[in-house]
C-alpha cells in the first residue's frame, strides 16, 4: 500500500532526494493519510463479520427458504472458516505482487458482490457460491489487518490492534441485533434482511479505493514500478523464518483455531439454542448481539493490556474460565439465566483479538508477522471447519442441545493449554 516515503510513521529523513524520487509529503498531507488509513482499517472491520452473523440471526427462515436439512446447515456454519483457511494463505503473496491496500481493496469488493448476489438466489448451491465469494474477501483481509497494523503503526500495535477488533466486534453485534428487526421492518423477506448488508460493505470500499489511488499516482514509473510496488518496507535481509518449525507458530495456530470454532459455533447456533429453548426470535438475535457487543470495550482493553505484559497466559486462562461458565449455564438453564451465559461467553470471545495482538508481537519484522498472520489463521481457520459442522449433526441426531454443548465445553480446555503456550514470551525468530 504506502511505501516508507509516504508511511505516516516512517517519516523521510530530511536529506535531498534523487530526481526521479517524489518530494517527501507534507505534514498537512501525512496526517490526511493517516487519517485515511484509520478510517479504511475501521470500516474494514466492520465489515469482516456481518456476512456471518446476519445469516446467524435469519438461519431457520434461509433453511426453510432454501428447505435446507440440518446437516446442511452445519455445512453452511462451517462455510466461513473453510474459506478463510483457503483463501486466508493466498494474502502473503497477493501482497507482495499487489501490495496490502490493493488486497484489501479487492477483499471490499468481493464482500460487496457476494453479499448483494446471496439475497437473490434459489438453491442452496448458489446461496453457498455467493457466501463464499464475499467470505474470500473477508479471508485476505484477515490476514492482512495486522499485518498492515503492524507496518504502519509499529509503536501502536496495542492501540490499533484495539481499535480494529473493537470495530470488528460493533460490526458484528450490530448485524446481529439490527438484521431480525430490518427484515421484520423492510416486510419479513429474509433475502431484503441479508441484502441490506451488501450496503454497508459498499462504503467500505472507498477508503481504500482513495489509497489505492493515491498508492498509483504516486508510485514510480517504469520498469522499476512493479519492484517498487512488491517492495516491503521492513523485509530484512537475513532467511526467512521457517513458521513449520516454530512450536510458538503451532501454538497460536491451534488457539487460534480453537477460538474462531467457539465464535463460529457461537454465532451460527446460539440463536437456534436459544429458541429451542423457548425463548422469541427477537430476543434470540438480542442475546447474540449481547455476546458479540461484550468484544466492543474489551477488543480495546485486552490488546492494550497484552501488550504490557511478557506473557499473556494469565488473559487466556480468565477468557477460559468465562468461556466454561457460559457452556455450564447453557447446558443446565439455557433459558433462565440466558442473559448471563450471553455475557459471559461474549467475554470469551475476546480470545479473538487477543490471539491477533499475540500474532504481532510474536515476530520481530513485518515480514515476520506477514508470515506468521497467514500460518496462524490460516491453519486456526483449517482446524476449525469441524466444529460447527459436527454441532449441526449432533443436534439433528441427539434431537438436544446436550451433546453439542458438552463439544463446546470440551474444546476449551485445550484452547486454554495451547493460548498459554502460544503466550510465552518468545517470537518465531528464536524458534526457526
Amino acid at each position: 500500500m504506502l511505501d516508507e516515503t509516504t508511511t505516516p510513521l516512517s517519516p523521510r529523513e530530511d536529506v535531498s532526494p534523487p530526481p526521479a524520487d517524489p518530494p517527501a509529503p507534507s505534514p498537512r498531507t501525512t496526517v490526511w493519510l493517516t487519517r485515511l488509513l484509520v478510517v479504511g482499517l475501521v470500516l474494514a472491520a466492520v465489515n469482516l463479520r456481518p456476512a456471518i452473523t446476519s445469516l446467524g440471526a435469519l438461519l431457520e427462515d434461509v433453511r426453510d427458504g432454501l428447505h435446507m436439512s440440518g446437516s446442511v446447515a452445519g455445512v453452511l456454519t462451517s462455510v466461513p472458516a473453510l474459506c478463510f483457511a483457503v483463501f486466508g494463505i493466498t494474502a502473503p503473496r497477493l501482497a507482495r505482487r499487489f501490495g496490502p491496500g490493493a488486497v484489501v481493496f479487492a477483499g471490499m469488493v468481493a464482500i460487496t458482490a457476494g453479499l448483494l448476489i446471496r439475497p437473490f438466489t434459489h438453491s442452496t448451491a448458489a446461496f453457498l457460491a455467493a457466501s463464499a465469494l464475499a467470505l474470500m474477501g473477508i479471508a485476505v483481509s484477515n490476514v492482512l489487518m495486522p499485518v498492515i497494523v503492524k507496518r504502519y503503526f509499529p509503536d501502536r500495535v496495542g492501540t490499533m490492534t484495539g481499535l480494529y477488533s473493537m470495530s470488528l466486534s460493533a460490526g458484528t453485534a450490530v448485524a446481529a441485533a439490527a438484521t431480525v428487526p430490518m427484515t421484520t421492518a423492510l416486510g419479513g423477506s429474509w433475502r431484503l434482511g441479508l441484502g441490506v448488508w451488501a450496503v454497508v460493505a459498499a462504503v467500505a470500499v472507498l477508503p481504500w479505493a482513495a489509497l489505492l489511488v493515491r498508492d498509483r499516482r504516486s508510485a514510480p514509473a517504469g520498469p522499476d514500478a512493479g519492484a517498487a510496488r512488491r517492495r516491503e518496507p521492513d523485509q530484512t535481509p537475513s532467511r526467512a523464518p521457517r513458521i513449520a518449525r516454530s512450536r510458538t507458530a503451532w501454538a497460536l495456530g491451534c488457539f487460534f483455531g480453537l477460538q474462531a470454532t467457539g465464535a463460529y459455533i457461537t454465532m451460527g447456533w446460539m440463536p437456534q439454542i436459544f429458541r429451542d429453548a423457548g425463548v422469541s426470535a427477537g430476543t434470540a438475535g438480542l442475546l447474540l448481539a449481547v455476546t458479540m457487543v461484550m468484544g466492543v470495550p474489551l477488543a480495546f482493553v485486552i490488546p492494550r493490556l497484552a501488550t504490557r505484559m511478557k506473557n499473556q497466559g494469565p488473559i487466556v486462562i480468565a477468557l477460559g474460565a468465562c468461556g466454561l461458565t457460559g457452556y455450564a449455564g447453557l447446558f443446565l438453564a439455557p433459558a433462565a439465566g440466558a442473559w448471563v451465559w450471553a455475557v459471559v461467553l461474549g467475554i470469551s470471545n475476546c480470545a479473538f483479538p487477543l490471539a491477533l495482538t499475540m500474532i504481532g508481537m510474536r515476530a520481530r519484522t513485518g515480514a515476520g508477522v506477514v508470515r506468521l498472520s497467514a500460518f496462524a489463521q490460516s491453519t486456526g481457520y483449517l482446524i476449525s471447519i469441524p466444529g460447527p459442522l459436527l454441532v449441526g449433526v449432533l443436534y439433528q441426531h441427539s434431537g438436544g442441545w446436550e451433546l453439542p454443548i458438552m463439544l463446546m465445553g470440551g474444546l476449551m480446555v485445550p484452547q486454554i493449554i495451547l493460548g498459554v503456550i502460544a503466550g510465552r514470551d518468545r517470537t518465531i525468530e528464536d524458534e526457526c
